[in-house]
């Protein structure tokens, strides 16, 4: 599959054709030899193999370029270990007693929290806390534990140890400082041994790079180092997509691998090593897919249960890759579309869901448009569940995932790809063809998806033409008959509705005649919408902003039925101010 266009489209016609995944392809034989080898490492055979000389020191200290978040880091400066609504008092800390949920348990395991706390709390302080936990830590998980010793919670411990050693080795006591160090030794031979034993993803990814930070920071770590690189590899392969996008789909996810990688380098910083090919790539193709997914409030587009995430972060992120970053406009492999011109931004999800096995959490909004003007967010999804401040409830995180919360066509208010329990997708889209074209008027976007195709009979085809000074968007959608009900002559009646959920603070007025409406943004610009093919009303919505609150919002609505297998809603937006 060919980017027509690369990173800016350059101006050039080309249809693209994008069919969703299998996801992971391993064998019967692969999930079976995984699951006999976490057996294997409960032996005391396995543990014999992780024996070796404890190192004495660290080769560096690296400096984390990723800042921590300070709220979460005075709570646990303040004696309490909580994530996801679970709460542990430092003090009294015990896991073996503990009866946390996983995601609680993950968190600990992998000590990112440690970023939190350095945040909100100076060495000296920060350490008697840190030490606290590193220290019940080890005299629960010495040895193998399948949860604790996962490759990739340890390859995170391998990366935020060394990261925040002035924490957690601040005393001077050889007996504790020893068994630091040693875990950090076996960890890395565990690790070494394990990490292609993880499913293909992101876990594999952090396990790989843990190594790698490993081999990079302990000493006699050259040969490790090769071994790391070469498996990191391999993982990105699987995760990352030309453009800079990510296997899940989800924007936020893509921004936490940049993260990631961002601080790998760190290590090789800290040793004055150049940085790994593999790894400096990875950080420019990932930071034009953020970028390119990033509207003009410098939040992420809310697509496939990622968060939005604080603008904060983002620009941090971006500005630590250094350079010029240049957005992916065209975003062949990744499934998304940008379009920008004068102080507007519309990105649409223009791929199918993400394969089976990637796709956990992931949303039925295909076609979904998301828009800015300036810094003001204007159209929305309506948000997601992964990476909010607080956990969402079940019902809401579900109702997230419709078709109906994101701002795009809905056939018989039926998701156009089915959502199944714990967090998986069904059948439903399975091919999204995409053509795009440049001119010196504007842009042009056409794309069709079959997610109705079989259980009604139509093809969902939407068309959005943006002009070259930002203040003229036009749209189309429509139903047109799919193949079979073409040649078998299938007719009846579909009620649809198309969606334009809006951005908090931003209001809509219909007009007396029902064929429009103005949308005001809080900042007080207007822009004119007007609609042909249906009828326009106003109706109440939710968005899930970067903390995780809901709030109520407003979201037009233009409904109408099909006649004779089909359907075209016409709509545009005019900015009525300057």
């Amino acid at each position: 599959m060919s980017d027509a266009g690369g990173k800016d489209g350059g101006g050039r016609d080309g249809g693209q054709r994008l069919t969703r995944g299998r996801g992971d392809a391993r064998t019967l034989g692969a999930r079976l030899s995984e699951k006999l080898a976490r057996i294997g490492y409960a032996t005391p055979l396995h543990n014999r193999k992780l024996r070796g000389r404890p190192p004495l020191k660290l080769l560096g200290t690296p400096a984390d370029p990723i800042a921590g978040d300070a709220v979460a880091g005075r709570e646990i400066a303040a004696g309490k270990l909580g994530f996801g609504g679970h709460v542990e008092a430092i003090r009294t800390l015990n896991f073996a007693t503990a009866r946390a949920p996983l995601a609680w348990r993950e968190w600990v395991h992998g000590f990112e929290w440690l970023r939190d706390l350095a945040a909100a709390s100076d060495r000296k302080k920060g350490a008697i806390v840190a030490e606290l936990v590193v220290e019940a830590w080890l005299a629960s998980y010495r040895d193998y534990d399948e949860l604790a010793w996962r490759a990739d919670l340890a390859g995170r411990r391998l990366m935020f140890w060394p990261l925040y050693a002035p924490y957690i080795l601040s005393r001077s006591e050889p007996i504790y400082r020893s068994l630091v160090l040693n875990h950090l030794a076996r960890a890395a031979r565990h690790v070494d041994r394990a990490q292609d034993k993880m499913p293909e993803g992101l876990p594999r990814v952090e396990a790989a790079a843990g190594l790698l930070a490993a081999g990079l920071i302990l000493p006699e770590g050259a040969a490790r180092s090769v071994r790391a690189e070469s498996a990191l590899r391999k993982a990105l392969e699987d995760v990352l997509l030309p453009g800079g996008g990510v296997a899940s789909r989800r924007p936020s996810d893509a921004l936490a691998l940049l993260e990631r990688l961002l601080t790998l380098r760190a290590f090789y910083e800290a040793r004055k090593m150049d940085v790994s090919p593999v790894v400096a790539e990875a950080i420019e193709s990932l930071a034009s897919g953020v970028k390119g997914l990033t509207l003009g409030d410098g939040r992420l587009a809310a697509i496939h249960g990622g968060n939005v995430c604080a603008p904060e972060r983002i620009a941090k992120a971006l500005a630590l890759v250094g350079g010029n970053v240049r957005p992916t406009r065209n975003g062949a492999a990744s499934g998304f579309q940008r379009m920008d011109a004068g102080k507007t931004v519309i990105v649409v999800d223009a791929g199918p869901p993400p394969a089976k096995d990637t796709a956990s959490g992931a949303h039925a909004g295909t076609l979904a448009l998301e828009m800015s003007d300036g810094d003001a967010r204007m159209i929305v999804n309506c948000g997601g569940a992964e990476g909010a401040g607080v956990p969402l409830p079940d019902a809401l995180a579900g109702l997230l995932r419709t078709t109906a919360a994101h701002s795009t066509l809905v056939v018989n208010d039926t998701n156009s790809t089915r959502l199944l329990g714990g967090g998986g997708l069904g059948k439903g889209v399975g091919e999204v063809v995409v053509t795009r074209h440049e001119s010196e008027e504007g842009c042009w976007l056409d794309a069709t998806h079959d997610g109705y195709a079989k259980r009604f009979g139509v093809i969902h085809r939407r068309r959005i033409f943006l002009a070259a000074d930002g203040r003229d968007i036009r749209g189309e959608d429509a139903l047109e008959p799919a193949r079979v009900t073409r040649l078998l002559g299938r007719r009846r009646a579909l009620p649809f509705d198309v969606r334009f959920h809006l951005a908090p603070g931003v209001e809509a007025t219909p007009t007396a005649d029902g064929k429009g409406a103005l949308v005001k943004l809080a900042a007080g610009r207007v822009w004119q919408m007007k609609v042909r093919g249906g009828r326009l009303t106003v109706d109440e919505s939710i968005f899930v902003d970067e903390s995780g609150k809901h709030r109520g919002v407003a979201q037009v609505v233009i409904s109408g039925e099909t006649e004779d297998g089909g359907a075209t809603v016409n709509w545009s937006f005019k900015r009525a101010s300057k």
